[in-house]
């Protein structure tokens, strides 16, 4: 194995660990912070504040596995199964996190703010 090809791997399964640990730790944070809010008597906006925090620590989590996918391009051996199979992972990321998007936010992400064209 090649330098480069170590060093992919070892980013690939950096990135890997650390979308992982960000998905926990948004999972942790925010529903430390539901419940402080619950405790405080908010129920509703506590519970909406709760899917967007933890729907972006969601994205950010994907955002990583997404990279360490594309960072494995270059570890994997090209053939056509392991090319479908990577492509199909990342399409897979990347249509979840285009639906968690839409959910947190109320629109596909490339419409402008204020509902624009």
């Amino acid at each position: 194995m090649t330098i480069v090809a170590t060093a992919a791997g070892w980013a690939m399964e950096g990135l890997e660990a650390a979308g992982v640990v960000v998905i926990l730790a948004g999972a942790v944070v925010t529903t430390g912070a539901l419940a402080r809010d619950l405790m405080g008597g908010e129920t509703e906006e506590a519970y909406l504040r709760y899917r967007r925090r933890f729907g972006r620590a969601i994205l950010v989590g994907l955002e990583l596995l997404v990279a360490a996918d594309i960072i494995g391009t270059v570890v994997a051996p090209l053939d056509l199964g392991t090319v479908a199979a990577l492509g199909l992972v990342v399409l897979i990321r990347t249509m979840l996190s285009l639906s968690i998007e839409v959910e947190i936010n109320g629109r596909w992400p490339w419409r402008m703010r204020d509902g624009g064209r």
